[in-house]
């Protein structure tokens, strides 16, 4: 085993006793969160190294550099796109990902259903929630979310799981407590009022600097770039 190989396995074990912690000081079973691994211009090398320390889910914010991975490691693995998405690239995000958590337009769903369907196939959707309002962030505002679950929902080849959010980069977490509380009771008021309610288990929010207090907050996927890879790339992850 290389040095690579420990610092990778290392990391990934300080961030889930980090998230184990933050869910049992608010009462949830560790289990109930998931650690999806962002690889953003992280090489195929480090990749492998934290599929082999137990990273299943990946999530990728560009189709092309997505499909030069799956081409490589194929899909034994979950697969997320978690940038945003353009509707002249949803064939090609449906043949890949087996989520898509950007879903911030109807025209978006649209599209990625249209792909699905073309690929005999249901694809996993979040909704994106610019829950600071952030101008230079995607996704729909939090009053506008209601009306797109509602379209979305509707989508046949689409299963919608539940939201996903990005809170403003603050060197002080604490300060965006409140926006990852807002998003989960905007994530449990919407629950009641869409077809399979079962299915809406999905609350990703939660990045490197500030996770712990997301999922403090309600979090069930927390997205974690540097916090993996830190020291073997020089990316830029999340």
């Amino acid at each position: 085993m290389t040095d690579a190989d420990l610092v990778i396995q290392q990391n990934i074990r300080t961030v889930q006793a980090k998230i184990a912690a933050a869910a049992e000081r608010s009462g949830r079973n560790p289990s109930s969160v998931s650690l999806l691994a962002v690889t953003k211009n992280v090489g195929l090398e480090d990749i492998r190294r934290a599929l082999a320390a137990g990273i299943q889910l990946i999530g990728e914010n560009r189709i092309q550099e997505a499909r030069q991975k799956f081409a490589h490691i194929g899909p034994a693995i979950t697969w997320h796109m978690i940038g945003h998405l353009q509707t002249n690239k949803a064939r090609q995000a449906a043949a890949i990902f087996d989520m898509v958590q950007s879903v911030d337009s109807t025209r978006v769903a649209e599209a990625l259903s249209k792909a699905a369907e073309g690929l005999d196939r249901q694809l996993d959707v979040l909704i994106e929630v610019n829950i600071a309002t952030e101008e230079q962030k995607s996704g729909v505002s939090p009053g506008a979310a209601e009306g797109l679950v509602r379209q979305v929902d509707q989508l046949s080849h689409l299963r919608l799981r539940g939201l996903m959010s990005m809170a403003p980069y603050v060197p002080d977490p604490e300060t965006v407590r409140p926006f990852f509380r807002h998003m989960h009771e905007l994530f449990v008021n919407l629950r009641d009022g869409v077809r399979r309610p079962s299915l809406w288990n999905m609350l990703s929010m939660g990045m490197t600097h500030d996770y712990e207090v997301a999922v403090e907050e309600g979090a069930t996927l927390v997205r974690i770039g540097t916090g993996i890879f830190a020291r073997t790339t020089a990316g830029g992850t999340a």
